[in-house]
Protein backbone atom coordinates (compact mmCIF):
# COMPACT_ATOMS: atom_id res chain seq x y z
CA UNK A 1 0.00 0.00 0.00
CA UNK A 2 1.42 3.14 -1.15
CA UNK A 3 2.61 5.72 1.41
CA UNK A 4 0.62 9.21 1.92
CA UNK A 5 1.53 12.14 0.01
CA UNK A 6 2.67 13.72 3.08
CA UNK A 7 4.80 11.05 4.12
CA UNK A 8 6.13 11.21 0.61
CA UNK A 9 7.05 14.59 1.23
CA UNK A 10 8.63 13.91 4.35
CA UNK A 11 11.04 11.44 2.88
CA UNK A 12 11.83 13.23 0.03
CA UNK A 13 12.82 16.39 2.03
CA UNK A 14 15.09 13.53 3.92
CA UNK A 15 16.71 12.57 1.12
CA UNK A 16 17.49 16.08 -0.56
CA UNK A 17 18.82 17.33 2.56
CA UNK A 18 21.32 13.81 3.26
CA UNK A 19 22.27 14.45 -0.31
CA UNK A 20 23.27 18.17 -0.05
CA UNK A 21 24.89 17.88 3.86
CA UNK A 22 27.08 14.89 2.95
CA UNK A 23 27.99 16.23 -0.53
CA UNK A 24 26.79 13.33 -2.65
CA UNK A 25 26.52 13.43 -5.98
CA UNK A 26 23.50 11.10 -6.03
CA UNK A 27 21.61 9.60 -3.65
CA UNK A 28 19.07 7.07 -3.88
CA UNK A 29 16.46 5.25 -1.81
CA UNK A 30 13.77 2.88 -1.21
CA UNK A 31 11.57 1.96 1.82
CA UNK A 32 9.48 -1.72 1.82
CA UNK A 33 6.16 -2.80 3.64
CA UNK A 34 4.79 -5.61 3.28
CA UNK A 35 6.88 -7.20 0.56
CA UNK A 36 6.19 -4.05 -1.70
CA UNK A 37 8.32 -1.11 -2.47
CA UNK A 38 5.88 1.33 -1.24
CA UNK A 39 8.36 4.42 -1.52
CA UNK A 40 11.44 5.56 -3.60
CA UNK A 41 13.25 8.68 -3.95
CA UNK A 42 16.37 10.21 -5.50
CA UNK A 43 18.58 13.09 -5.99
CA UNK A 44 21.15 13.97 -7.64
CA UNK A 45 22.77 13.21 -11.21
CA UNK A 46 24.51 10.28 -12.85
CA UNK A 47 27.77 12.38 -13.15
CA UNK A 48 27.34 14.85 -10.23
CA UNK A 49 26.79 17.39 -12.45
CA UNK A 50 23.59 19.98 -12.49
CA UNK A 51 23.57 19.30 -16.56
CA UNK A 52 24.04 15.50 -16.09
CA UNK A 53 20.67 12.56 -16.01
CA UNK A 54 18.81 13.02 -13.04
CA UNK A 55 18.88 9.56 -11.48
CA UNK A 56 15.89 7.67 -10.40
CA UNK A 57 14.51 4.16 -8.87
CA UNK A 58 15.95 2.35 -12.16
CA UNK A 59 19.53 3.70 -12.14
CA UNK A 60 22.08 1.40 -11.55
CA UNK A 61 24.38 1.77 -8.94
CA UNK A 62 27.12 -0.77 -7.96
CA UNK A 63 25.81 -2.82 -4.73
CA UNK A 64 29.49 -3.73 -3.14
CA UNK A 65 29.59 -5.91 -0.50
CA UNK A 66 25.69 -6.99 -0.68
CA UNK A 67 26.76 -9.15 -4.05
CA UNK A 68 28.07 -11.61 -0.96
CA UNK A 69 24.40 -12.01 0.39
CA UNK A 70 23.52 -13.65 -3.09
CA UNK A 71 26.32 -16.08 -2.89
CA UNK A 72 25.63 -16.84 0.22
CA UNK A 73 21.81 -17.98 -0.67
CA UNK A 74 23.39 -20.03 -3.70
CA UNK A 75 25.49 -21.78 -1.19
CA UNK A 76 22.37 -22.44 1.32
CA UNK A 77 20.69 -23.86 -1.38
CA UNK A 78 23.39 -26.38 -2.26
CA UNK A 79 23.40 -27.43 0.90
CA UNK A 80 19.20 -27.83 1.14
CA UNK A 81 19.77 -29.50 -2.07
CA UNK A 82 22.42 -32.38 -0.16
CA UNK A 83 25.62 -31.71 -2.56
CA UNK A 84 27.41 -30.06 0.64
CA UNK A 85 27.29 -29.81 4.56
CA UNK A 86 28.11 -26.61 5.81
CA UNK A 87 31.44 -28.95 8.12
CA UNK A 88 32.63 -29.63 4.58
CA UNK A 89 36.15 -28.96 4.36
CA UNK A 90 36.43 -26.34 1.44
CA UNK A 91 39.28 -28.29 0.17
CA UNK A 92 36.51 -31.76 -0.06
CA UNK A 93 34.89 -29.64 -3.07
CA UNK A 94 37.44 -27.03 -4.49
CA UNK A 95 40.89 -28.91 -4.24
CA UNK A 96 44.25 -27.39 -4.77
CA UNK A 97 44.19 -23.71 -2.38
CA UNK A 98 45.57 -22.58 0.80
CA UNK A 99 42.11 -22.72 1.81
CA UNK A 100 41.36 -26.31 1.95
CA UNK A 101 41.71 -26.83 5.93
CA UNK A 102 38.60 -24.20 6.46
CA UNK A 103 35.17 -25.30 6.74
CA UNK A 104 32.13 -23.57 4.55
CA UNK A 105 30.46 -22.52 7.08
CA UNK A 106 33.54 -20.60 8.57
CA UNK A 107 33.84 -19.04 5.28
CA UNK A 108 29.92 -17.67 5.15
CA UNK A 109 30.07 -16.20 8.28
CA UNK A 110 33.75 -14.46 8.17
CA UNK A 111 35.25 -16.71 10.73
CA UNK A 112 37.55 -18.67 8.33
CA UNK A 113 40.82 -16.44 9.69
CA UNK A 114 41.08 -15.83 5.69
CA UNK A 115 43.11 -12.89 4.34
CA UNK A 116 40.59 -9.91 4.28
CA UNK A 117 41.94 -9.26 0.58
CA UNK A 118 44.04 -10.55 -2.35
CA UNK A 119 47.64 -10.67 -2.44
CA UNK A 120 48.36 -8.06 -5.34
CA UNK A 121 47.03 -4.99 -6.05
CA UNK A 122 44.03 -2.70 -4.93
CA UNK A 123 41.68 -5.59 -6.45
CA UNK A 124 39.05 -3.07 -6.34
CA UNK A 125 40.63 -0.69 -8.48
CA UNK A 126 42.04 -3.05 -10.81
CA UNK A 127 41.26 -5.66 -13.22
CA UNK A 128 40.79 -9.15 -12.19
CA UNK A 129 42.56 -12.77 -13.02
CA UNK A 130 40.78 -15.96 -13.05
CA UNK A 131 40.61 -18.56 -10.11
CA UNK A 132 43.84 -20.27 -10.90
CA UNK A 133 45.61 -16.76 -10.70
CA UNK A 134 44.24 -16.05 -7.42
CA UNK A 135 45.33 -19.58 -5.99
CA UNK A 136 48.93 -19.29 -7.29
CA UNK A 137 49.19 -15.84 -5.86
CA UNK A 138 48.96 -17.70 -2.52
CA UNK A 139 45.78 -16.48 -0.74
CA UNK A 140 46.27 -18.17 2.76
CA UNK A 141 44.74 -17.69 6.18
CA UNK A 142 46.09 -15.11 9.04
CA UNK A 143 44.01 -16.70 11.94
CA UNK A 144 43.12 -19.95 13.24
CA UNK A 145 39.78 -20.85 11.47
CA UNK A 146 37.08 -20.78 13.92
CA UNK A 147 39.23 -18.27 16.54
CA UNK A 148 37.72 -15.06 15.51
CA UNK A 149 35.32 -12.64 13.10
CA UNK A 150 37.97 -11.67 10.34
CA UNK A 151 35.91 -10.11 7.27
CA UNK A 152 37.21 -11.70 4.29
CA UNK A 153 36.48 -10.17 1.03
CA UNK A 154 38.72 -13.81 -0.51
CA UNK A 155 36.77 -15.41 1.47
CA UNK A 156 33.62 -14.97 -0.80
CA UNK A 157 36.03 -15.59 -3.83
CA UNK A 158 36.21 -18.62 -3.15
CA UNK A 159 32.16 -19.05 -2.07
CA UNK A 160 31.79 -18.04 -5.67
CA UNK A 161 33.93 -20.56 -7.09
CA UNK A 162 32.32 -23.50 -5.14
CA UNK A 163 29.12 -22.38 -6.44
CA UNK A 164 30.72 -23.04 -9.74
CA UNK A 165 32.49 -26.16 -9.29
CA UNK A 166 29.29 -27.44 -7.95
CA UNK A 167 26.98 -26.34 -10.50
CA UNK A 168 29.60 -26.52 -13.45
CA UNK A 169 29.03 -22.80 -14.64
CA UNK A 170 29.30 -19.16 -13.54
CA UNK A 171 28.83 -18.12 -10.38
CA UNK A 172 26.45 -15.56 -11.71
CA UNK A 173 24.63 -17.77 -14.10
CA UNK A 174 23.77 -19.20 -10.93
CA UNK A 175 22.83 -16.41 -9.09
CA UNK A 176 20.56 -14.96 -12.06
CA UNK A 177 18.87 -18.74 -12.73
CA UNK A 178 18.30 -19.74 -9.35
CA UNK A 179 17.64 -16.02 -7.51
CA UNK A 180 17.34 -13.09 -10.13
CA UNK A 181 15.25 -14.12 -12.53
CA UNK A 182 12.52 -15.70 -10.26
CA UNK A 183 12.15 -12.70 -7.93
CA UNK A 184 12.15 -10.73 -11.07
CA UNK A 185 15.03 -8.60 -10.77
CA UNK A 186 16.23 -7.88 -14.47
CA UNK A 187 18.22 -5.04 -14.27
CA UNK A 188 20.81 -6.61 -11.56
CA UNK A 189 24.34 -7.32 -13.58
CA UNK A 190 27.71 -7.88 -13.18
CA UNK A 191 28.59 -4.84 -15.47
CA UNK A 192 26.86 -1.79 -15.76
CA UNK A 193 23.82 -1.57 -17.98
CA UNK A 194 21.40 0.80 -19.22
CA UNK A 195 21.28 3.87 -17.25
CA UNK A 196 23.91 4.40 -14.38
CA UNK A 197 25.65 6.11 -12.08
CA UNK A 198 28.82 7.05 -13.06
CA UNK A 199 31.67 5.57 -9.53
CA UNK A 200 32.89 9.35 -8.67
CA UNK A 201 35.25 10.32 -5.89
CA UNK A 202 34.45 13.69 -3.88
CA UNK A 203 37.20 15.82 -2.96
CA UNK A 204 37.15 16.15 1.37
CA UNK A 205 37.92 20.11 0.96
CA UNK A 206 36.74 21.17 -2.79
CA UNK A 207 33.26 20.91 -4.83
CA UNK A 208 35.27 18.61 -7.51
CA UNK A 209 34.53 15.04 -8.69
CA UNK A 210 37.45 12.57 -9.80
CA UNK A 211 36.02 9.40 -11.42
CA UNK A 212 36.56 6.09 -10.06
CA UNK A 213 37.39 3.02 -12.32
CA UNK A 214 35.43 -0.05 -13.14
CA UNK A 215 36.37 -3.45 -14.59
CA UNK A 216 35.38 -7.02 -14.02
CA UNK A 217 37.23 -8.44 -11.02
CA UNK A 218 37.51 -11.74 -12.20
CA UNK A 219 37.70 -14.17 -9.37
CA UNK A 220 36.78 -11.68 -6.96
CA UNK A 221 33.60 -10.61 -8.57
CA UNK A 222 31.26 -12.96 -5.80
CA UNK A 223 32.91 -10.15 -3.07
CA UNK A 224 31.53 -7.23 -4.68
CA UNK A 225 31.03 -7.12 -8.18
CA UNK A 226 27.36 -6.91 -8.78
CA UNK A 227 24.75 -3.44 -10.36
CA UNK A 228 21.63 -2.73 -9.08
CA UNK A 229 18.73 -0.90 -9.08
CA UNK A 230 16.59 0.38 -6.12
CA UNK A 231 13.19 -1.44 -7.53
CA UNK A 232 15.48 -4.45 -7.82
CA UNK A 233 17.31 -4.21 -4.40
CA UNK A 234 13.75 -3.48 -2.52
CA UNK A 235 12.88 -6.98 -4.03
CA UNK A 236 15.84 -8.85 -2.45
CA UNK A 237 15.15 -6.72 0.50
CA UNK A 238 11.45 -8.38 0.64
CA UNK A 239 12.86 -11.98 -0.02
CA UNK A 240 15.15 -11.32 3.24
CA UNK A 241 11.50 -10.34 5.04
CA UNK A 242 10.53 -13.77 4.42
CA UNK A 243 9.24 -13.10 0.87
CA UNK A 244 11.28 -15.88 -0.73
CA UNK A 245 8.67 -17.50 -2.62
CA UNK A 246 9.66 -21.16 -2.52
CA UNK A 247 13.29 -20.32 -3.30
CA UNK A 248 14.43 -20.71 -0.09
CA UNK A 249 12.94 -22.27 3.02
CA UNK A 250 12.13 -20.30 6.39
CA UNK A 251 13.77 -22.35 8.05
CA UNK A 252 17.33 -21.93 6.17
CA UNK A 253 16.34 -17.87 6.20
CA UNK A 254 16.49 -18.13 9.82
CA UNK A 255 19.34 -20.10 10.01
CA UNK A 256 21.40 -17.86 8.13
CA UNK A 257 20.28 -14.39 9.97
CA UNK A 258 21.46 -15.91 13.34
CA UNK A 259 24.13 -14.64 15.05
CA UNK A 260 26.94 -16.64 14.38
CA UNK A 261 30.11 -14.65 15.30
CA UNK A 262 30.04 -11.47 17.04
CA UNK A 263 31.81 -8.42 15.05
CA UNK A 264 33.76 -7.23 18.32
CA UNK A 265 35.30 -3.65 17.88
CA UNK A 266 37.28 -2.70 21.19
CA UNK A 267 35.91 0.08 23.34
CA UNK A 268 32.18 -0.63 21.27
CA UNK A 269 29.72 -2.64 22.79
CA UNK A 270 28.76 -5.12 21.09
CA UNK A 271 25.69 -4.44 18.52
CA UNK A 272 26.54 -6.02 15.07
CA UNK A 273 27.16 -9.95 14.49
CA UNK A 274 27.67 -11.86 11.17
CA UNK A 275 25.42 -14.67 10.10
CA UNK A 276 25.65 -17.08 7.11
CA UNK A 277 26.01 -14.30 4.59
CA UNK A 278 24.39 -11.71 6.34
CA UNK A 279 25.05 -9.14 8.96
CA UNK A 280 22.62 -8.90 11.79
CA UNK A 281 22.41 -6.09 14.00
CA UNK A 282 20.82 -5.21 17.43
CA UNK A 283 19.31 -2.25 17.91
CA UNK A 284 18.46 -1.01 21.28
CA UNK A 285 16.84 -4.50 21.51
CA UNK A 286 15.05 -5.26 18.41
CA UNK A 287 16.96 -7.30 15.26
CA UNK A 288 17.68 -5.98 12.36
CA UNK A 289 19.71 -7.87 9.43
CA UNK A 290 20.91 -6.88 5.67
CA UNK A 291 24.62 -5.94 4.45
CA UNK A 292 26.73 -2.54 3.85
CA UNK A 293 28.21 -2.42 0.57
CA UNK A 294 31.58 -0.38 -0.95
CA UNK A 295 33.05 -0.33 -4.10
CA UNK A 296 35.41 2.56 -5.37
CA UNK A 297 32.86 5.02 -6.19
CA UNK A 298 29.90 3.83 -4.53
CA UNK A 299 28.20 2.72 -1.15
CA UNK A 300 25.42 0.83 -1.11
CA UNK A 301 22.84 -0.25 2.50
CA UNK A 302 20.07 -3.26 2.77
CA UNK A 303 18.48 -3.11 6.43
CA UNK A 304 15.43 -5.36 7.08
CA UNK A 305 13.43 -5.05 10.08
CA UNK A 306 13.30 -9.10 11.64
CA UNK A 307 11.33 -8.91 14.72
CA UNK A 308 7.96 -10.19 14.69
CA UNK A 309 6.70 -8.07 18.07
CA UNK A 310 8.53 -6.40 20.77
CA UNK A 311 11.16 -3.03 20.16
CA UNK A 312 11.79 -1.52 17.07
CA UNK A 313 15.07 0.00 17.46
CA UNK A 314 14.15 3.45 16.73
CA UNK A 315 11.17 4.10 19.07
CA UNK A 316 8.57 3.79 16.33
CA UNK A 317 6.04 1.34 15.20
CA UNK A 318 7.08 -0.97 12.66
CA UNK A 319 6.61 -4.63 11.48
CA UNK A 320 8.69 -7.32 10.64
CA UNK A 321 10.01 -6.85 6.95
CA UNK A 322 10.02 -3.15 7.36
CA UNK A 323 13.30 -2.28 4.95
CA UNK A 324 15.37 -0.19 3.51
CA UNK A 325 17.72 0.48 0.96
CA UNK A 326 20.07 3.11 -0.18
CA UNK A 327 22.40 4.01 -3.13
CA UNK A 328 24.92 6.73 -3.85
CA UNK A 329 27.78 7.27 -6.66
CA UNK A 330 30.55 8.61 -3.95
CA UNK A 331 33.37 6.35 -2.51
CA UNK A 332 33.23 8.02 1.12
CA UNK A 333 30.92 9.21 3.10
CA UNK A 334 29.44 8.72 6.99
CA UNK A 335 26.05 8.93 5.02
CA UNK A 336 25.02 4.77 5.68
CA UNK A 337 25.44 5.84 9.51
CA UNK A 338 22.14 7.85 9.82
CA UNK A 339 20.30 8.49 6.92
CA UNK A 340 19.23 4.45 5.99
CA UNK A 341 17.74 4.30 9.88
CA UNK A 342 16.17 8.23 9.71
CA UNK A 343 14.06 7.60 6.48
CA UNK A 344 12.67 3.96 8.32
CA UNK A 345 11.88 5.59 11.20
CA UNK A 346 10.00 8.37 9.47
CA UNK A 347 7.90 5.98 7.73
CA UNK A 348 7.12 4.02 10.93
CA UNK A 349 6.46 7.51 12.39
CA UNK A 350 4.21 8.90 10.07
CA UNK A 351 2.59 5.86 8.88
CA UNK A 352 2.59 3.32 11.99
CA UNK A 353 1.97 -0.79 10.35
CA UNK A 354 -1.23 -2.05 10.55
CA UNK A 355 -2.53 -4.12 13.16
CA UNK A 356 -3.82 -6.99 13.31
CA UNK A 357 -6.66 -7.69 15.28
CA UNK A 358 -6.62 -9.98 18.41
CA UNK A 359 -9.27 -13.31 17.64
CA UNK A 360 -9.89 -16.17 20.06
CA UNK A 361 -7.95 -19.08 17.27
CA UNK A 362 -6.58 -21.46 20.22
CA UNK A 363 -7.91 -25.19 20.81
CA UNK A 364 -9.38 -26.17 24.19
CA UNK A 365 -6.91 -29.52 23.09
CA UNK A 366 -4.17 -28.18 24.82
CA UNK A 367 -5.65 -26.32 28.09
CA UNK A 368 -4.46 -28.92 30.20
CA UNK A 369 -0.65 -27.77 29.92
CA UNK A 370 -1.63 -24.21 30.49
CA UNK A 371 -1.26 -22.25 33.77
CA UNK A 372 1.37 -22.53 36.46
CA UNK A 373 4.38 -25.20 36.64
CA UNK A 374 6.84 -25.40 38.88
CA UNK A 375 10.61 -26.07 38.86
CA UNK A 376 12.18 -27.04 41.47
CA UNK A 377 10.60 -24.06 43.48
CA UNK A 378 10.87 -21.78 40.71
CA UNK A 379 7.42 -20.25 39.42
CA UNK A 380 7.25 -20.87 35.95
CA UNK A 381 3.65 -20.37 33.12
CA UNK A 382 2.78 -21.98 30.10
CA UNK A 383 0.48 -19.97 28.14
CA UNK A 384 -0.05 -20.68 24.38
CA UNK A 385 0.57 -17.49 21.81
CA UNK A 386 -0.59 -18.96 18.00
CA UNK A 387 0.85 -23.10 18.09
CA UNK A 388 3.76 -22.38 20.19
CA UNK A 389 3.56 -23.44 23.96
CA UNK A 390 5.79 -20.54 25.85
CA UNK A 391 7.35 -21.80 28.82
CA UNK A 392 8.52 -18.57 30.76
CA UNK A 393 8.94 -15.80 29.68
CA UNK A 394 11.53 -15.49 25.93
CA UNK A 395 14.17 -13.19 26.37
CA UNK A 396 14.08 -13.77 30.22
CA UNK A 397 16.23 -16.87 32.09
CA UNK A 398 15.50 -20.07 30.31
CA UNK A 399 12.10 -18.61 28.81
CA UNK A 400 11.47 -20.62 25.37
CA UNK A 401 8.72 -21.01 22.56
CA UNK A 402 8.21 -24.63 21.54
CA UNK A 403 6.59 -26.16 18.56
CA UNK A 404 4.70 -29.06 18.54
CA UNK A 405 6.23 -32.23 16.61
CA UNK A 406 3.87 -35.27 17.78
CA UNK A 407 1.61 -36.55 20.45
CA UNK A 408 2.92 -35.20 23.83
CA UNK A 409 6.08 -33.92 21.83
CA UNK A 410 7.17 -30.36 21.74
CA UNK A 411 10.83 -28.94 20.79
CA UNK A 412 12.51 -25.67 21.62
CA UNK A 413 12.45 -22.75 19.12
CA UNK A 414 14.31 -20.10 20.66
CA UNK A 415 17.01 -19.70 24.00
CA UNK A 416 18.48 -22.05 26.51
CA UNK A 417 15.91 -25.07 25.09
CA UNK A 418 16.50 -24.23 21.50
CA UNK A 419 16.18 -27.64 19.57
CA UNK A 420 15.38 -29.58 23.19
CA UNK A 421 12.89 -31.76 23.71
CA UNK A 422 9.73 -30.86 25.48
CA UNK A 423 7.41 -34.23 27.01
CA UNK A 424 4.32 -34.53 28.55
CA UNK A 425 4.00 -37.09 31.13
CA UNK A 426 0.72 -38.71 31.90
CA UNK A 427 -0.77 -40.99 34.63
CA UNK A 428 -2.57 -44.29 33.73
CA UNK A 429 -5.71 -42.55 33.43
CA UNK A 430 -4.31 -40.05 30.90
CA UNK A 431 -4.61 -36.73 33.05
CA UNK A 432 -0.93 -35.18 32.60
CA UNK A 433 1.10 -35.67 35.67
CA UNK A 434 4.55 -33.94 34.66
CA UNK A 435 6.62 -32.02 32.08
CA UNK A 436 10.24 -33.16 31.24
CA UNK A 437 11.86 -30.18 29.39
CA UNK A 438 15.46 -31.51 28.56
CA UNK A 439 15.42 -33.59 31.86
CA UNK A 440 14.24 -31.11 34.13
CA UNK A 441 10.90 -31.63 35.66
CA UNK A 442 8.30 -29.76 35.25
CA UNK A 443 5.22 -30.38 38.10
CA UNK A 444 2.50 -28.90 39.09
CA UNK A 445 3.05 -28.04 43.20
CA UNK A 446 7.20 -27.48 44.24
CA UNK A 447 8.48 -30.86 44.14
CA UNK A 448 5.42 -32.73 43.76
CA UNK A 449 6.53 -36.37 44.87
CA UNK A 450 4.03 -38.60 42.80
CA UNK A 451 6.13 -36.62 39.76
CA UNK A 452 9.46 -39.31 39.66
CA UNK A 453 11.32 -35.84 40.34
CA UNK A 454 15.21 -37.22 39.60
CA UNK A 455 16.82 -37.54 42.84
CA UNK A 456 13.88 -38.54 44.74
CA UNK A 457 11.78 -35.51 47.30
CA UNK A 458 13.19 -36.30 51.01
CA UNK A 459 10.26 -38.38 53.20
CA UNK A 460 9.76 -35.35 55.73
CA UNK A 461 8.46 -33.51 52.66
CA UNK A 462 8.36 -29.49 52.97
CA UNK A 463 8.70 -28.56 56.78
Amino acid sequence: MPLSPTTNAHLDHILATGQRDHRLPSVAAGLVRGGELVWSGAVGTVDGRADGAQVDADTQFRMGSITKTFVAVAVMRLRDEGLLDLSDRFGTHVPGSGLADVSIEQLLSHAAGVQAETQGDWWERTPGGGWDDLVGSGVGTRFRSGRRFHYSNTGYAALGRLVEVLRERPWFDVVRDELLEPLGMTRTTPRPSGVAAQGLAVHPFVDVLLPEPEHDAGAMAPAGQLWTTVGDLAKWAAFLGGETRDLLSPDTLAEMVEPHHVVDEPGQPWTGSHGLGWQVWNVDGARFAGHGGSMPGFLASLRVHLDESGGNGDGAPGAAGDGVVLFTNTTSSKVLKDLPRQLLRTMRELEPAPVTPWVAAGSPDVLELAGTWHWGPAVETARFVGEHLVLGEPGAGRGSRFRHVSDDEWVGLDGYYTGEPLRVLRREDGTVSHLDVATFRFTRTPYDPSADVPGGVHERGWA
